[in-house]
C-alpha cells in the first residue's frame, strides 16, 4: 500500500506544480502582453471625465422681463446588470421620470451595460432619484431652456439647442454668445465606485446675458391684436412690428398663429416661421410712398404738381386702372398719395425715370437684408435696371412685380419717419451688460423730403383717405394701405382669390416716436388692407401711444 500512497501523492505533486505553472504563465502572459489594456481598463472604470453643461445666458426684454432662460437638469442613465429589484426600482423612477412603469421597466432590462432613461429632467425630480441611491442609476448634469412666457414672442425667440449650429430664432443667431463654455471634471473612485478625488480639469464659463429692445408689455398687446385678426379673417399668417423710427429700436414683433416655446411640437410647422424677416411679398401701394419720395428728392415734384390721371394708362404692353374708375383728372401728388392712385403713381415714376427709379429703389434698401439680428432673414427679389422690361416701370412703382419682407418695408419707412435716415433694425440693446452700439446709419433722402412725405402721408388717414377710419383722436398720424394680388404658384398670374393686406403707418405725424408695419397674409372675407390691417394698426397705436408715454399734440 505504500507504494500507492507514494504515486498518489507524486500524481497530486504534479497537479500541484501544473496548476502553478499555468498560473504563472498566466500572471506572466497578463502582466506582460495585456496589462496596458487592462491598465486602461481599470482607468475606465475608476476615473471618468465629465462634461458639465455651461448655463446658457438669459434672454430679458428692455425692462428685465426674462423671456429664456436655463434652469439646472440632469441626463439619467442606468446600467441594467446592476440593477438588482428591476419591478421595484421601475415603480420608483416611472412618477419621476414621467414615463410609464411599463416602458422604464422595458429599459432598464435591456441587455447590454448602458441606457437613457432621460434627458434634460428637471432638477427638482433629479434631485428625489438621487436621493434613492438605486445601484446602476447614474445623473450626469445638464440644463433645460425654458420660457417663462411661454407664447411671447416664440417665434423670434426660437429655440435653443445642445449642439452648437443649431437650434432656431435669436437662439440660433446669438447661441456663440448665449452658449458659453462647458467644464470638464475629473473624478477617481475607489475600487467599490466610491470617489476619492474630484477636480475641475476645466472650469465651466457661462454664457452671456442677451437683453433685448422689447417691450414685453407691448409685445403682448401686439400678439393680441393679431389674434384679433386671426380669429375674424382667418389668414394664412400675420405679423406685426412695432419700432422707434428715431433709434430704429423694434420694441415689439410678433407673429400669427401663435407657437407656445415651451411645446414647439404641438404646432404647425408653418407656425414656427418668423414672418418678419423670413416671409416675402408684394407689397403694393405701401411702396407709393417710396415713388413719390424718390421724385420728390430728384426735384422731379413737388406736393403740388399736377399729375394727369385718365381713365386708363398704356405701357409698352399693360394697361392701367384706378381701383375705383373714374374720367380723365388731374390730382396733386399728396392727392395721388392719398387716394392711392396706380396711374398717377406710375405717371410720377414715368417722370422720374426707369433707370433712376432703379436706383431709388436700391437706395432705400430693397433686395438686400436689412442687418437686423434675426437669423434667416430673406432678401426679397427685386428686378435690377438690366432686367426692367418695357412694362415694368409700371408694375414696380406700385408695389409689383417684386417682393420684400416686413422689416424691409418697416425699415424704409423708417428712413421717412426719422428724417431721413436708412438704419438696420435694432433688437439687441445689450450683451453681458454692455450696450450695443446704435446702427450709425445712411441718409437716403433729406429732411425736407422726409417731412413733405409724412405730411402727404397723413392724408391717407385724413377724410377722403383710404384709411380716414383709423384715426385716434389727439393724434396726428400718417400712414399707407396695400392690398396686393398674390402670385399663382401654378399658373404663375395674379391670382383673384389670394391677397396680401397691409398697413404702415406712424404717429405723431409731425415728429413720430412710433412706427407700425402690419401684414396678412391671405384674409378670408376681405382683402384690403384699409379694412383689415388698418383697424389692427389703430388698437396698436391706441395703446402704445400712452403705455409708451407719448403725449397728444
Amino acid at each position: 500500500m505504500p507504494g500507492l500512497t507514494d504515486r498518489r501523492i507524486g500524481l497530486l505533486f504534479l497537479v500541484f506544480v501544473s496548476l502553478l505553472g499555468i498560473a504563472l504563465l498566466r500572471a506572466g502572459w497578463l502582466g506582460a502582453v495585456k496589462a496596458p489594456g487592462l491598465k486602461r481598463a481599470a482607468a475606465t472604470q475608476q476615473v471618468q471625465n465629465i462634461q458639465l453643461p455651461a448655463p446658457r445666458g438669459t434672454i430679458t426684454d428692455r425692462h428685465g422681463s426674462v423671456l429664456a432662460v436655463s434652469e439646472a437638469a440632469s441626463d439619467v442613465s442606468a446600467t441594467p446588470y446592476l440593477i438588482r429589484d428591476k419591478l421595484k426600482v421601475a415603480g420608483q423612477l416611472a412618477p419621476l421620470l414621467n414615463l410609464d412603469q411599463a416602458k422604464v421597466l422595458q429599459k432598464i432590462s435591456q441587455p447590454g451595460g448602458f441606457v437613457y432613461l432621460a434627458h434634460r429632467l428637471p432638477a427638482a425630480n433629479a434631485t428625489k432619484i438621487q436621493t434613492l441611491r438605486v445601484e446602476g442609476i447614474t445623473l450626469t448634469p445638464s440644463s433645460l431652456r425654458t420660457y417663462p412666457r411661454s407664447w411671447l414672442a416664440s417665434q423670434l425667440l426660437g429655440l435653443a439647442s445642445a449642439t452648437p449650429g443649431r437650434g432656431t430664432g435669436l437662439e440660433y443667431g446669438e447661441d456663440r454668445i448665449l452658449r458659453g463654455q462647458d467644464g470638464i471634471r475629473k473624478i477617481v473612485n475607489d475600487a467599490l465606485g466610491q470617489p476619492i478625488s474630484i477636480q475641475d480639469q476645466r472650469p465651466t464659463r457661462p454664457g452671456k446675458d442677451v437683453q433685448l429692445t422689447l417691450d414685453a408689455g407691448l409685445q403682448d398687446k401686439v400678439e393680441s391684436v393679431l389674434r384679433g385678426v386671426g380669429e375674424v379673417y382667418k389668414p394664412r399668417g400675420a405679423t406685426a412690428i412695432v419700432m422707434n423710427p428715431q433709434t430704429s429700436e423694434v420694441l415689439a414683433l410678433a407673429n400669427w398663429p401663435r407657437v407656445d416655446a415651451n411645446d414647439v411640437a404641438g404646432a404647425p410647422t408653418t407656425a414656427t416661421q418668423d414672418r418678419a424677416v423670413g416671409y416675402t411679398y408684394e407689397p403694393g401701394s405701401t411702396f407709393k410712398a417710396f415713388t413719390v419720395a424718390s421724385a420728390i428728392e430728384d426735384g422731379t415734384v413737388t406736393p403740388e404738381t399736377p399729375i394727369h390721371v385718365p381713365y386708363e394708362l398704356r405701357v409698352a404692353d399693360r394697361i392701367l386702372h384706378d381701383d375705383e374708375a373714374h374720367g380723365d383728372e388731374t390730382l396733386t401728388v399728396s392727392q395721388v398719395l392719398a387716394q392711392s392712385s396706380n396711374i398717377g403713381a406710375v405717371q410720377i415714376a414715368l417722370m422720374t425715370g426707369a433707370r433712376r427709379f432703379s436706383t431709388w429703389v436700391s437706395r432705400f434698401g430693397f433686395g438686400k437684408p436689412t442687418g437686423v439680428a434675426l437669423p434667416g432673414e430673406e432678401q426679397g427679389i427685386v428686378p435690377t435696371y438690366a432686367q426692367y422690361s418695357g412694362s415694368s416701370i409700371a408694375n414696380l412703382p406700385i408695389g409689383q412685380g417684386q417682393s420684400v419682407t416686413p422689416m424691409q418695408m418697416i425699415a424704409a419707412y423708417a428712413a421717412i419717419a426719422n428724417g431721413g435716415i436708412l438704419r438696420a433694425p435694432r433688437l439687441i440693446e445689450k450683451i453681458g451688460g454692455r450696450t450695443v452700439a446704435e446702427p450709425r446709419g445712411q441718409r437716403v433722402i433729406s429732411p425736407a423730403t422726409a417731412a413733405s412725405v409724412r405730411t402727404m402721408l397723413k392724408g391717407v388717414l385724413a377724410p377722403g383717405g383710404t384709411a380716414h377710419e383709423a384715426v385716434i383722436p389727439g393724434y396726428d398720424l400718417g400712414g399707407k394701405t396695400g392690398t396686393a394680388n398674390k402670385v399663382d404658384p401654378t399658373t404663375h398670374e395674379y391670382s383673384k382669390t389670394k391677397y396680401v393686406a397691409s398697413f404702415m403707418g406712424f404717429a405723431p405725424a409731425s415728429n413720430p416716436k412710433l412706427l407700425v408695419a402690419v401684414v396678412v397674409d391671405e384674409p378670408q372675407g376681405s382683402i384690403y388692407g384699409a379694412q383689415v390691417a388698418a383697424p389692427a394698426f389703430q388698437k396698436i397705436v391706441a395703446f402704445a401711444l400712452p403705455y409708451l408715454g407719448i403725449k397728444p399734440n
